[in-house]
């Protein structure tokens, strides 16, 4: 995984992470951090979150390199 891979997945957990208190508490950090949600701050952060959502699509599609063509071997 590179550099861009884990900035991407660490803004997805953080934006994770804000839907969920969004869901369970009804308070939304990044509104809370930067203003409010129609501040063009918060906006901004936002659309980083969700293009990094939408970049992290292709790591579900990315061949692991944990899967080999290899028969598996037996551990004994």
């Amino acid at each position: 995984m590179n550099g861009l891979q884990r900035t991407a997945l660490a803004l997805i957990i953080i934006g994770g992470i804000n839907w969920g208190l969004i869901g369970f508490f009804q308070f939304d950090l990044i509104a809370a951090i930067f203003g409010s949600q129609s501040a063009t701050l918060s906006r901004i952060i936002y659309g980083i979150v969700g293009l990094s959502a939408l970049y992290c699509l292709t790591l579900l599609f990315k061949p692991s390199a944990e899967f080999s063509t290899e028969p598996e071997k037996q551990f004994r």
